[in-house]
């Protein structure tokens, strides 16, 4: 035995029987015998012999490995789906590698180049905010590997996807806000080229719109972090243009808000109500709580691994596409509540 790998040829040595009988030994093979069968087990499992993957994906023509790409694990709406993804993987029999962009357009291609070379079965990918150019997922297409995109989609790139229904959720957080009797809501958006956030911010329009508001778009600004907040609070201070409400595109922007107006003296709700998106792990521990739009994180990973799946074993590639638009729900705490 070369150091600690045991191979089905030195199991055969031992036991004075052929590489081939060991082989079907393992497998069950109905033309070994019984007593063959368990010398071969039993002395398999004492040696702690272990298949090789790489000569049965070989066989098999499949790793039963499935890579993920995502944009930041630190998020809790990620490291959720991640939950749900490997729970769906782990029943079926396949493995998870987890790759994360941390928002570059380079460690996402970097990323799935390495997926590509480990021969995974299938890709779940979330795009980065700095992607713009979707050649290299065009190119898994291409190559008919199975791909289903989760919560941020590559416009173009004809696979099976997974997302929220922005639209609707942010016309509904808006809505409250409007209905809780705020006129100036600003908007704290995320990047355009994202549908995500381009998506959230129509349903904000279309909310003030049917409110009878006129959308200012001195209250609509690109903050997608804490710090952006920060600085976008502090700029309504000094300009005289605090809003009564703000509506962020994430729960970190809109903490991120809330803090910097509790900060300055500024009231939450009374003086500004805030409302976030994802109610995240810290939403319902802020003070006062963060109202927020629950993404069903775990539900999406579920779906989005049970599509990817479907594909592998039914050896459809990307020929079957299903798009699943999931309904976010709005979940009203104290910071836009009186």
């Amino acid at each position: 035995m070369k150091g600690n790998q045991v191979t089905i040829k030195d199991i055969a040595k031992q036991l004075g029987v052929s590489p081939s009988t060991v082989s079907r030994a393992l497998q069950g093979h109905p033309d070994i015998s019984d007593e063959t069968k368990r010398q071969v087990n039993e002395l398999a499992s004492r040696l702690k012999y272990q298949p090789n993957a790489v000569a049965l994906s070989l066989k098999h023509k499949r790793t039963r490995i499935i890579g993920v790409i995502i944009p930041e694990i630190v998020h809790f709406f990620f490291s959720s789906v991640i939950s749900g993804i490997e729970d769906v993987a782990y029943d079926a029999g396949f493995n998870v590698i987890i790759c994360q962009s941390n928002e570059k357009y380079d460690r996402e291609l970097s990323n799935l180049n390495t997926l590509l070379a480990q021969r995974v079965d299938g890709i779940l990918v979330s795009v980065s905010k700095e992607t713009i150019d979707y050649q290299h997922l065009q190119r898994v297409v291409a190559q008919n590997i199975p791909l289903v995109f989760f919560d941020r989609v590559a416009p173009g790139v004809q696979a099976s996807s997974v997302i929220i229904d922005d639209h609707y959720s942010a016309y509904q957080a808006t809505r409250h806000l409007t209905e809780s009797g705020r006129k100036r809501i600003a908007h704290f958006a995320g990047p355009q080229n994202l549908s995500i956030s381009l998506n959230r911010k129509e349903g904000y329009l279309k909310a003030l719109q049917d409110s009878n508001i006129d959308p200012d778009p001195s209250l609509v600004v690109e903050a997608d972090n804490f710090e952006k907040a920060r600085m976008a609070v502090l700029n309504f201070i000094q300009t005289g243009n605090l809003p009564d409400g703000i509506f962020a595109v994430n729960d970190i922007t809109a903490i991120g808000a809330m803090k910097t107006l509790q900060k300055q003296g500024i009231r939450v709700p009374k003086d500004v109500a805030v409302v976030g998106f994802s109610d995240g792990r810290f939403s319902a521990i802020t003070d006062p709580p963060l109202s927020s739009v629950d993404q069903h994180g775990y539900e999406m990973g579920i779906i989005a691994t049970e599509m990817l799946l479907k594909q592998i074993l039914e050896d459809v590639g990307n020929n079957s596409i299903e798009t699943r638009v999931l309904r976010g729900d709005l979940i009203i705490r104290g910071s836009s509540k009186i």
